[in-house]
């Protein structure tokens, strides 16, 4: 398909028709100032002298809008709760060369989890380094 038009901005529209307005020639403003005075002078020869309720223009009653018949009522969508923001905490990780998490310490005690993570390093069974990363674990509610 071709690409949509775009919306027009009134803002931009109503500065373009009041800068063309301030362009236009003074005479072009009188004379179209003429040109009312001119209905309102024929409208005079017409019915011979105006009454002073004939010179104000009464103004029109606007027609009632007709009532419309209401809606019918839509199904309403049930809108999904905001998840509850849960409290996290952080807690130490020593993790594998496969980033699988070996055992957690709590945030507090780093210094275990450091000598935890040299100690398995050092051995030559496992093979591969170990590190240290923290973690965020949600916080178990306390009842």
């Amino acid at each position: 398909m071709g690409r949509s038009r775009r919306t027009l901005d009134r803002r931009a529209l109503r500065a373009d028709n009041e800068a063309a307005e301030r362009s236009k020639p003074e005479d072009e403003v009188e004379q179209a100032e003429e040109e009312e005075e001119g209905e309102a002078s024929e409208a005079d020869a017409e019915g011979g002298e105006p009454d002073e309720e004939e010179e104000e223009e009464k103004p029109k009653p606007k027609p009632k809008p007709k009532k419309k018949a209401p809606a019918k009522p839509r199904a309403t969508k049930s809108r999904s709760r905001a998840a509850k923001i849960t409290r996290m905490k952080v807690v130490w990780g020593v993790f594998s060369n496969s980033h699988q998490m070996v055992e957690e310490f709590d945030y507090s005690k780093r210094k275990d989890a450091e000598e935890l993570a040299a100690k398995l390093t050092a051995d030559k069974k496992s093979g591969h380094p170990f590190f240290l990363q923290p973690v965020k674990k949600p916080m178990e509610k306390e009842k």
